[in-house]
């Protein structure tokens, strides 16, 4: 990597304040910075590391004015973290960019696998799979029959996509996550449970990233849905029959039921779980380990606690749940001596 703030200022439609001929070759925090490093401030509460840090590029917000001098050269841009993942992301798949096929992957006569792509070791592609261009498959990849996976994504290792799964393009799966499992359907009967055969599929759409052995169900019939731009995290479960609608993300090891929708735009923290048949509308935020136990239909709602209600109520209950044990003696307290004063006024 070395690019000039010049360079670096085009690629982002940012202004130079310094030496436009100045070098980077890395990325370091702003409380890290060292020669040749690029970083970046977007919050206030770093600013003090901008007047001492060592790095020679620091991207910082258009409306920031320095309070001192700074030896950094600046590139004003409209927002400086999304800018340093913007270019992060650009040298992410400079470096990581591999191609071919391995001798020790097998590939299906039937399959068809794009231009560019690379297909590590041990990675099994079945009967009917179709890869688009540019797309990675890391070692211990499985990809079952009539699964379809879109360009320029990255699977990483031990992922699994079962039978008829369908992935769109710049997906991202990080290891053991698993695609199109079977939903947990059974039907309970005198004998015990009867398993439902799940015969639907998985479809995940464009610019989604599921993370580390999370698992997203395939329908009992029709399809489990994972609409554009969807992030989720570690450990996240979607059961079957699900909707995640655009750009909602997930924390880790927040649960989904079956048959739940959720809209647009949701904000989930860890270990939320969500009941199952829920419809969740837009622009839900909730709180870590909230229990969603019906439906938020209205959406544009923060929800705080389990089951889960508005946070303001939320917090206003636990200020007074912390004194419930004084409370409790003091409603003790004035019982008895209501009752003294009941036993004097019968005399």
């Amino acid at each position: 990597m070395k690019f000039t703030a010049e360079q670096i200022a085009a690629y982002l439609h940012g202004d130079i304040v310094g030496d436009a001929k100045t070098v980077v070759r890395t990325f370091a925090k702003i409380e890290e910075g060292q020669p040749e490093a690029i970083s970046f401030l977007a919050n206030p509460k770093y600013e003090s590391y901008l007047y001492e840090t060592q790095s020679s590029i620091v991207l910082v917000n258009r409306s920031f004015t320095p309070a001192k001098p700074v030896s950094a050269t600046l590139i004003k841009v409209d927002d400086a973290y999304a800018a340093i993942a913007s270019l992060m992301t650009l040298y992410e798949r400079a470096v990581q960019k591999r191609t071919g096929i391995s001798p020790l992957a097998y590939v299906d006569e039937t399959a068809s696998v794009g231009a560019d792509c690379y297909v590590a070791p041990f990675v099994y592609i079945g009967k009917g799979v179709k890869v688009g261009n540019g797309t990675q498959l890391y070692a211990h990849v499985v990809l079952e029959e009539g699964v379809e996976v879109g360009a320029d994504c990255v699977l990483y290792p031990n992922v699994s996509v079962y039978h008829g799964c369908r992935l769109g393009d710049r997906v991202i799966l990080h290891s053991g996550c698993v695609v199109g499992a079977d939903g947990f359907g059974f039907a309970p009967t005198a004998e015990g449970y009867e398993k439902i055969p799940q015969l639907g599929i998985v479809v995940v759409e464009d610019d989604v990233e599921i993370g580390a052995n999370a698992c997203v169900d395939r329908s009992t019939m029709g399809q489990t849905v994972v609409h554009r731009g969807v992030k989720l995290d570690n450990l996240v479960q979607i059961a079957h029959n699900c909707e995640v609608g655009e750009h909602t993300v997930m924390s880790a090891q927040v649960g989904v039921a079956g048959s739940t929708k959720i809209g647009r735009w949701c904000m989930f923290g860890g270990q939320v779980g969500i009941a199952g048949h829920a419809v969740i509308g837009d622009e839900v935020r909730s709180g870590a380990q909230a229990g969603i136990a019906g439906s938020l239909r209205k959406g544009h709602v923060t929800v705080q606690g389990s089951p889960a209600i508005e946070a303001h109520n939320f917090a206003r209950s636990s200020v007074v749940y912390k004194k419930l044990p004084e409370m409790y003696a003091q409603l003790n307290q004035l019982q008895a001596e209501l009752d003294a004063l009941k036993k004097q006024l019968e005399k």
